[in-house]
C-alpha cells in the first residue's frame, strides 16, 4: 500500500534538527526495560484516543499489531476499564493515562493520591519515573501530531 500521508510542515526536522535528538533521548529513556514496551504502546494509543489524534491512534495500533497484539486487545483500549484483556499493571498505567490526559472535575486533582498509590503497587520508583516520562513524551508527540497534522495527499 502506498503512503498517502503528508504533513503540514513536511520536513520539520530540517528546520529544527534537535527534534531527532530529543526523540532519540526519549526513546532511550523510556525504553529502559522498567515498563514493558507493550504497556508503553498501550499508553500512547490511549493518549491518542483521548486527544483525538487519528495519526497517533493509527501509528500506535500498528506498533501493537507488529508486536503481536491481538485486534481484540487493541480495540479494547478505548474501553479498557470495562475489558478483561489487560493485566492489573496495564490497567493502572491506562488509568494514569486517562487521569493525565482528561480534564479533572473542578477542584479535583488529575492524579489523586489514591490513583498514584494504586499505580505504584505495580511499578517501582524507576518504572514510575519511566511511566511519568512516557506520559510526558506522549503529550509532547500528541501536540506535534495535532499541530503538524499528517494530512492526506494525492496518491
Amino acid at each position: 500500500m502506498e503512503d498517502t500521508v503528508g504533513a503540514r510542515i513536511p520536513d520539520a526536522n530540517t528546520h529544527l534538527p534537535e527534534i531527532q535528538q530529543l526523540a532519540g533521548m526519549l526513546v532511550k529513556a523510556t525504553g529502559n526495560g522498567s515498563v514493558p514496551a507493550t504497556t508503553t504502546s498501550l499508553v500512547y494509543l490511549r493518549a491518542g484516543q483521548i486527544v483525538g489524534s487519528t495519526y497517533q491512534v493509527m501509528r500506535h495500533s500498528v506498533d501493537l499489531r507488529n508486536a503481536g497484539e491481538s485486534e481484540a486487545r487493541i480495540a479494547a483500549v478505548a474501553t479498557w476499564w470495562d475489558a478483561s484483556d489487560f493485566t492489573d499493571a496495564e490497567r493502572a498505567a491506562l488509568a494514569l493515562t486517562d487521569a493525565v490526559f482528561q480534564p479533572s472535575a473542578p477542584g479535583r486533582e488529575r492524579v489523586p493520591d489514591d490513583l498514584y498509590t494504586e499505580v505504584a503497587k505495580h511499578y517501582d520508583d524507576k518504572a514510575m519515573t519511566t511511566l511519568m516520562v512516557v506520559l510526558a513524551s506522549a503529550g509532547f508527540w500528541m501536540n506535534v501530531a495535532l499541530i503538524n497534522k499528517p494530512t492526506p495527499t494525492p496518491a
